[in-house]
């Protein structure tokens, strides 16, 4: 396989946002998602999941879209050459959890796949996403913790990943006005078109 299939990615993510809203259940101990289907007049839909006013969580979305069309906007292409005249999709996960407790940091995650295609010519494609952490009260021994465990997962694709990716997020993150840090960071990724990274 030269490249992944729309439809494989799909069945991924939603797995994906299935198992994720099922352990925050689980977690939570009393509220339930609430989930909300909707269409994309020129193409696709997703299924909006909302938890609110639970034991643990004041609120929990975990989302997932998947978009098409014919072609994209010059704007989308004016970067990307490489992507005028095709056609495109467009899917992703993305969650973003807001704990009762104070101590505990709000979360925000997301993947996201994009491939665009057109007749006679290889599919341009690729994954992103992310994840960061905002404590509103910072306990460096969870801090430290949370990058521990980040740092880990990207180890087996090479000693360049978390740094890079931390780096990315650090950035994007930083309050220049304020000469401070939105939250404690977390990492960033885009453009990955390689299997197995």
């Amino acid at each position: 396989m030269s490249h992944p299939h729309a439809h494989q990615v799909k069945t991924f993510l939603l797995d994906l946002q299935d198992r994720i809203c099922a352990a925050l259940e689980r977690a939570d101990g009393r509220a339930r998602f609430v989930e909300d289907n909707w269409q994309r007049t020129s193409g696709g839909g997703g299924r909006t999941r909302v938890l609110t006013a639970g034991g643990v969580f004041e609120q929990a979305g975990v989302n997932f879209s998947h978009v098409s069309g014919d072609a994209l906007p010059a704007s989308a292409t004016a970067h990307r050459p490489e992507l005028a005249g095709r056609r495109f999709e467009a899917m992703g996960v993305s969650l973003v959890i807001h704990p009762e407790n104070p101590h505990v940091p709000t979360s925000h995650a997301n993947v996201r796949f994009f491939i665009a295609e057109k007749d006679g010519a290889e599919p341009v494609w690729w994954f992103g996403g992310g994840f960061d952490l905002t404590p509103f009260y910072p306990h460096t021994e969870d801090v430290v913790h949370w990058h521990t465990v980040a740092r880990d997962l990207c180890a087996p694709f090479g000693a360049n990943v978390y740094p890079d990716y931390k780096k990315w997020c650090d950035e994007y993150f930083y309050l220049k006005h304020r000469n401070e840090a939105r939250g404690v960071g977390g990492l960033f990724f885009d453009d990955l078109n390689a299997l197995g990274l």
